[in-house]
Parts: C-alpha cells; sequence; structure tokens
C-alpha cells in the first residue's frame, strides 16, 4: 500500500475504437481513489469513438501528461491499430519505466506485448485473443484479473472493475476498495451464467467466435510480426 499521503498521478490511454467500458468501468474505481489525480490521455486532445460509437474526450495529449504513478491500458477492436503505432508505443514504454503500478483490461495487454513490456510476465487478456499471448513472451493464466507484482491484468471487458478494485486496494488498502465498491453497488447478479467459454453454451460460443473471427485473425496476424520484431519464438502457436 502507499502511504496515504503520497498524492497519485493516475493515467489512462484513449483511442479510437476502444472498448468504453474497458476506460469507463476502472474510471468508475480510480476516480475515487483519496488523493489522487485521474486524466485521460490521447495522440491528440481530438474526441474519439469508442467501438460503438460513443464519443469521448481526452484530457490532454500524451506529450503533456506528467510521469504517471498509475498506467491503464485499455483494449477494444481499435487497439489493433495501436499496435505498430511507434508513438503509442515509446509512451506506453516510457510510462512504464516510471510507473508504480500497470493496468491493462482486455486486449491493452496486447499493447503492453507490442511495447515489449510482456516477457516473463504472468497475464490475462480477453478469451477471443488469449491464445495470443505467448506470442509476447507472457504466461497465459486463464483468470478474470491476475497480478504479477505492481501489474494488474483483467480479462475482457467487465472484468476492468474488478481489476481496478484489486489495484484500488494495493494502492490505498483494502476498506479504501471496499468503500469504493459500496458506494457504486457493485454487486453483480447476471440474469446468465454465460459470461466465460468455458460456461457459455456450445452454440452461443461458436457465435460469439465467428462474430471476432475477422478481428482475432488480423490481431494473430499482428501479434506475429510484433514477435518477430522483438526476436520472440513464435512457433508455439
Amino acid at each position: 500500500m502507499i502511504p496515504p499521503e503520497t498524492h497519485l498521478q493516475i493515467g489512462s490511454l484513449l483511442f479510437d475504437g476502444l472498448d468504453q467500458i474497458d476506460l469507463t468501468g476502472p474510471f468508475e474505481v480510480l476516480s475515487r481513489i483519496p488523493n489522487a489525480t485521474y486524466r485521460v490521455y490521447a495522440k491528440t486532445t481530438t474526441p474519439v469513438r469508442d467501438v460503438k460509437g460513443l464519443q469521448l474526450t481526452p484530457d490532454a495529449t500524451l506529450v503533456e501528461a506528467p510521469r504517471l504513478d498509475v498506467l491503464h491500458v485499455p483494449g477494444g477492436f481499435g487497439q489493433e491499430a495501436m499496435m505498430e503505432d511507434e508513438e503509442i508505443l515509446a509512451w506506453i514504454e516510457r510510462q512504464v519505466a516510471g510507473a508504480g503500478h500497470v493496468f491493462s483490461v482486455c486486449t491493452g495487454a496486447l499493447l503492453l506485448g507490442a511495447a515489449g513490456l510482456l516477457r516473463g510476465r504472468r497475464a490475462t487478456t480477453h478469451w477471443a485473443s488469449f491464445h495470443l499471448l505467448p506470442l509476447f513472451g507472457a504466461i497465459p493464466v486463464n483468470e478474470r484479473v491476475v497480478v504479477d507484482g505492481n501489474w494488474v491484468f483483467a480479462a475482457g471487458v467487465t472484468a476492468g472493475i474488478d481489476g481496478a478494485l484489486r489495484l484500488a486496494a494495493e494502492l490505498r488498502g483494502d476498506d479504501v476498495a471496499r468503500a469504493i465498491q459500496l458506494y457504486m453497488q457493485y454487486a453483480p447478479e447476471p440474469p446468465f451464467d454465460s459470461g466465460t467459454p468455458e460456461r457459455a453454451a456450445g452454440p452461443i460460443l461458436d457465435q460469439a467466435k465467428r462474430a471476432v473471427a475477422a478481428i482475432t485473425a488480423q490481431r494473430e496476424a499482428t501479434a506475429r510480426r510484433v514477435a518477430a520484431r522483438l526476436g520472440i519464438a513464435a512457433s508455439n502457436l
């Protein structure tokens, strides 16, 4: 736990085509951490749209970001375009070098991988991209939230809320995280038990896989190029 008198700079990366709940779910938690400044950073301050068209506006540009104590990297379909964006990857690498804590949600983990930062780390990501983690040298762990030292990885989409609460506990203690959870009334009781590939019915899972087949194939092709650039053997996939 970080001493409560230590002010924290918390920042999230924003890009066109992200999945908004990868950003806004953790925002509900991270923006309530005591004695902290939370801001959203992007390449420009021009509003972007999430994968379903919701408009989001950055607080500041990447170059205006201070050294962050906590870096949050979301995912979504737009992550694919960032995988070989030198400006984005260089910014992530610089911020990780100075950050005390790193938090990825969904395919944000692949962006960290593309920056060469996942070698030897236990990590998770969205189920449709989970098999790509070894291409970045990561150790895949099929859990909703995975903690590796000061790094927290959340699996797909809504898992970002769970991961953010875990991070809040790491930063300010369990009671602070519990209070945030209570304020959010985060006590999920989903009407269906279909939230993971292991629990979803076969036809539902097959339909979901078909729906993401194109982006999954694109991500794999990009991941293999990145693996080659990083010098990571990709023959095991």
